[in-house]
C-alpha cells in the first residue's frame, strides 16, 4: 500500500524514472545538429540519438552515458584513418543501423571501429564495419551482445591487420549471426568466460577463423569457418562445447580445420570437417569427448599426438580421407570405438552392424610420411598398397592399441 501511495505521489510531482523522461536528439547533415559529436553532447542518460542518412567524417566519438544510437537508412561514419571511431565507456548502450569505416592502423594502438571498455549490457546490432583495423574490440566487458553485423577488411599481412571481433577479459558475451572476413583472426578471445557463440560465418581471414586461449566455459554452436589461413585454433582452455560447426576448405602446408592444444574436459560433437589439409589436430589434450562428427575428404582426418590422453572418439564418420588417423608414437592412451570408417575392409558375419575384426586407422604409410614428408609423392602407388597390406597382416610399426574394436558397417547418421 505504501508503495502504491509513493508511486502516485511521484507521478503527481513529476518524479519519474530517467528512462521515462528520455528525449530524442536527431543528427542530420545540413540540419540543426550537423555532427554526431554535437549530438552526443546534447543527449542525456537514456536518450535516443537518431542519425539520419549521410556521411559523417568524424572519429574518437565517446559514448559515456547510457543511450541508444539508431542510424536511419544506414548513415556512414568515416574515421578517415585518424584514430578510433566509436568509443563506448558507459553501461546500457545500444548502437544500431550504422556503417563504420576507416580506423587508423598502428603497431602500438588497437584502433577499433567500436571500442567497448569496462561496461555492462552493451548491444551492437545491424552494423557494417568496413576496412577497420579491429572491427569491434571488447575489453573488460560483461553481458555484451554482438549480433547481425557485417565485418569486412582487406588485410594482407598478419602484422598489419587486426581482428574482426576481439574479446579480452570479458564475461557472458553473446555473439550471434555475424559475418566476418578479411581480418587477421575473424574472432579472437583471450581470458573470456561464459561466451555464447552461435551461427556466425568467418571466412577468408589471414590466420584463424576463430582463435581462443584461456577462455573457459564457452559454447560454440552452428558456426561456419571456411577458407581461413589456419582454420580454428583452440588453446589452453577447459570445459567448452564445440557443437554443430562446419570447418571447410582450410588448405595449406600447416592448415587444419581445428587445432586443439591443451584442451581438457570439453565436448566436440556433431561437427563437419571437409576439405581441410588436416581435419582435427590434437596435441597435449586430455579427457575430451569427440562424438558424432563427420570427417570427409580431408588430407588427414585426425592427427593425434601421443601426449594426448584419455580422449574418447565414438560414433564419428570417416569418409574418403587420404589418411584417417596419424600419430607420432606406437603408444596410444586414447579410445576409438563405434566409428564408421570408409576404408574398413572387414566383414560382419553375424550381421549385427559391427565389424567382426578391429579396424586399424593408422596406415604404415602415414608413419612413413610423418618421418619423411617427401614420401607423400608415393601416395597412390602400388608399392604403398603392398606395404599397407603387409602391415595389416604383420603389424610392425603402427600403434598396436590405436584400433577401433567396434567399427560400424554402415555410415552413422
Amino acid at each position: 500500500m505504501k508503495g502504491i501511495t509513493f508511486i502516485a505521489i511521484a507521478a503527481l510531482l513529476g518524479l519519474s524514472s530517467p528512462k521515462a523522461t528520455a528525449q530524442p536528439v536527431t543528427v542530420s547533415a545540413g540540419g540543426e545538429i550537423p555532427t554526431i559529436a554535437e549530438g552526443l553532447k546534447l543527449t542525456q542518460s537514456y536518450d535516443t540519438l537518431h542519425i539520419k542518412q549521410g556521411t559523417y567524417l568524424e572519429h574518437n566519438l565517446v559514448v559515456d552515458k547510457p543511450i541508444t544510437i539508431i542510424g536511419h537508412n544506414r548513415p556512414v561514419i568515416d574515421g578517415e584513418k585518424k584514430g578510433f571511431i566509436l568509443v563506448i565507456t558507459a553501461d546500457d548502450v545500444t548502437v544500431k543501423g550504422l556503417e563504420i569505416r576507416n580506423t587508423s592502423t598502428s603497431f602500438m594502438e588497437d584502433y577499433a571501429g567500436i571500442l567497448i571498455e569496462k561496461t555492462k549490457n552493451t548491444l551492437i546490432e545491424d552494423i557494417r564495419l568496413i576496412d577497420n583495423f579491429f572491427g569491434i574490440y571488447l575489453a573488460e566487458t560483461d553481458k555484451a551482445v554482438i549480433r547481425n553485423n557485417y565485418f569486412s577488411a582487406s588485410g594482407e599481412r598478419e602484422t598489419s591487420s587486426g581482428n574482426g571481433i576481439h574479446l579480452w577479459y570479458s564475461k557472458d558475451t553473446k555473439i550471434e549471426n555475424n559475418y566476418v572476413r578479411g581480418h587477421r583472426d575473424g574472432l579472437y578471445f583471450e581470458f573470456v568466460d561464459g561466451a555464447y557463440i552461435r551461427n556466425n560465418v568467418s571466412e577468408d581471414n589471414i590466420r584463424y577463423g576463430i582463435h581462443f586461449m584461456y577462455s573457459d566455459n564457452c559454447s560454440y554452436l552452428d558456426n561456419t569457418f571456411r577458407n581461413n589461413g589456419g582454420g580454428v585454433a583452440v588453446m589452453y582452455t577447459s570445459n567448452v562445447e564445440i557443437i554443430g560447426n562446419r570447418f571447410e576448405d582450410n588448405w595449406g602446408s600447416s592448415a587444419y580445420g581445428m587445432l586443439l592444444k591443451e584442451i581438457n574436459r570439453s565436448r566436440i560433437l556433431d561437427n563437419h570437417f571437409e576439405n581441410n589439409s588436416v581435419g582435427l589436430y590434437i596435441e597435449a589434450t586430455s579427457r575430451n569427448e569427440v562424438k558424432g562428427n563427420t570427417f570427409k575428404q580431408n588430407g588427414w582426418a585426425i592427427k593425434l599426438m601421443a601426449n594426448s590422453t584419455d580422449n574418447v572418439f565414438s560414433e564419428n564418420n570417416f569418409l574418403a580421407n587420404s589418411f584417417e588417423v596419424s600419430t607420432n608414437s606406437r603408444r596410444n592412451f586414447n579410445e576409438f570405438t563405434g566409428n564408421y570408417w570408409s576404408q574398413y575392409e572387414g566383414y560382419d558375419l553375424d550381421r549385427d552392424g559391427v565389424g567382426d575384426v578391429p579396424h586399424h586407422p593408422v596406415r604404415l604409410f602415414t608413419i612413413l610420411v610423418e618421418k619423411q614428408p617427401q614420401s607423400l609423392l608415393l601416395l597412390r602407388s602400388l608399392l604403398i598398397d603392398i606395404l599397407d597390406a603387409a602391415e595389416k597382416v604383420m603389424p610392425a610399426l603402427t600403434p598396436e592399441t590405436l584400433i577401433d574394436i567396434k567399427p560400424q558397417m554402415d555410415q552413422l547418421k
